[in-house]
């Protein structure tokens, strides 16, 4: 098995990248972009969540079967947003019970 060692330069592109997609999220916070505010921290929040997981974590230099399970994992969350997101979206769809 051989070792991966990242040099110092990387991590801190990544450091910078992250204090970037901080930065971002705090600007995003003061514009009011209606429902679209929530999408775009979200989308912020889950490229900073790659950069930790591919660089911090080094799957980015790990076998298939890592790459797999991190896969699996981002997969299963797409599969919670997306019910949680159904069940928030059809929400007053049949109306008050009783009225």
């Amino acid at each position: 098995m051989s070792v991966h060692v990242s040099p110092v330069r990387t991590y801190v592109l990544v450091f910078l990248a992250l204090m970037l997609g901080t930065a971002l999220t705090l600007w995003a916070a003061f514009i009011d972009l209606g429902p679209l505010n929530n999408l775009l921290a979200l989308g912020i929040a889950i490229a900073k969540a790659v950069l930790v997981i591919l660089f911090f974590m080094h799957v980015r230099y790990s076998s298939r079967l890592t790459a797999i399970v991190v896969a699996s994992g981002f997969f299963w969350l797409l599969i919670l947003l997306v019910l949680t997101y159904s069940d928030y979206a059809t929400r007053g769809l049949l109306g008050v019970p009783g009225k």
